[in-house]
């Protein structure tokens, strides 16, 4: 056993691996928000009122139509690579910025619906299947995690140990949980497009660095789903692993 006495050496490695995948994947976000010259914390104090109050219930519908869309896309548009799917968003969030807060609000759901689309094939990548509703759930789940400009970067493996109490939980219940942070990760999203001057540069911006940010998210949650199938361990245990292993090496 490790010295965390959680999981037997014998997958010690692969915990590691998903520890530094884990850590790398929020200092991408905070990288590029330095660039477009905002602070992650006042981010959200850019946005008009009205604005924050409607958000999380936008984000809810978002959520739930992007689920409905992206799954039925499969039979017709293959999965796509990663830098192809962060490409995408990218020169979406770039054209959403262009155009001020109106036209970064109706940018969102299609970047919802891309990013969950690109989490469904990183799903299908570990063997799992993503039209099963189980695997739909946890495709969902994956917006649970902090977003790469929360102030803790998204250290506290909250969309991990979401996963565990969402067992046998309905899609709707899924949605409800999830859409409160995801909501949060949106408005910092939307006041990065707002900044002025920048507009398009900062949807490019803060797009490549969500687009990026949840891939990776993505690759740990289905790892270790896969870890657990594969060896035979109780999905907990390495859970637990993980969380020990990032604050080890942070």
């Amino acid at each position: 056993m490790t010295g965390t006495a959680l999981v037997p050496q014998s997958t010690q490695g692969e915990i590691v691996a998903l520890a530094r995948r884990y850590r790398s994947a929020g200092g991408v976000g905070m990288t590029l928000l330095n660039v477009i010259g905002g602070q992650a914390e006042n981010l959200l104090e850019r946005l008009p009122d009205g604005i924050k109050d409607r958000l999380e219930g936008a984000t809810s519908r978002a959520l739930e139509t992007a689920s409905n869309v992206a799954a039925s896309s499969r039979g017709v548009v293959k999965d796509q690579r990663s830098w192809l799917n962060t490409a995408l968003t990218t020169a979406m969030g770039a054209a959403g910025g262009a155009g001020g807060l109106p036209s970064a609000l109706a940018e969102i759901p299609v970047t919802t619906t891309v990013l969950l689309r690109a989490i469904q094939g990183i799903a299908a990548e570990h063997g799992f299947d993503p039209d099963a509703p189980e695997i739909r759930r946890e495709c969902l789940a994956v917006f649970g995690s902090a977003g790469p400009l929360d102030k803790d970067d998204g250290a506290d493996m909250a969309f991990l140990s979401a996963r565990v109490t969402l067992t046998g939980a309905t899609l709707h219940g899924v949605i409800s949980k999830v859409a409160p942070r995801f909501a949060t990760v949106l408005g910092q999203k939307l006041a990065a497009q707002a900044v002025p001057i920048l507009g398009a540069a900062a949807g490019a911006a803060t797009n490549y660095a969500y687009t990026s940010y949840y891939q990776e998210m993505a690759r740990v949650h289905f790892g270790l789903m896969k870890l657990a199938r594969d060896s035979g361990q109780d999905r907990g245990a390495l859970l637990s692993a993980l969380a020990v292993e990032i604050q080890r090496s942070r």
